[in-house]
């Protein structure tokens, strides 16, 4: 059964578990801090500039993404042909 807390109730902790609890209650209470100090630091770090990206870029980065998809398209054709002939060498066997 459930037992009623009141102003008569005690119970009994170890010296160990005080020490315990006041190790970890002043982690927790430094690890806020250190992060609050942190949080301060980064709002004064300056804000990098905006990265603008100029027409000439953009096309020289799709015209790179479309060789690079070109290119892997004729890998996987020429796969496709080695993994033919080599099935062919192994029927024929």
């Amino acid at each position: 059964m459930a037992k009623e807390l009141n102003e008569n109730t005690s119970f009994k902790v170890s010296v160990q578990t005080l020490i315990a609890m006041g190790f970890g209650m002043a982690t927790v209470i430094s690890m806020w801090f250190v992060l609050q100090a942190d949080i301060a630091e980064a709002k004064e770090l300056p804000v990098p500039p905006p990265q603008d990206v100029s027409r000439m870029e953009f096309d020289m980065k799709d015209k790179n993404i479309r060789l690079s998809i070109g290119n892997t398209e004729k890998a996987v054709d020429d796969l496709k042909d080695r993994l033919i002939r080599i099935e062919d060498k192994l029927d024929r066997r």
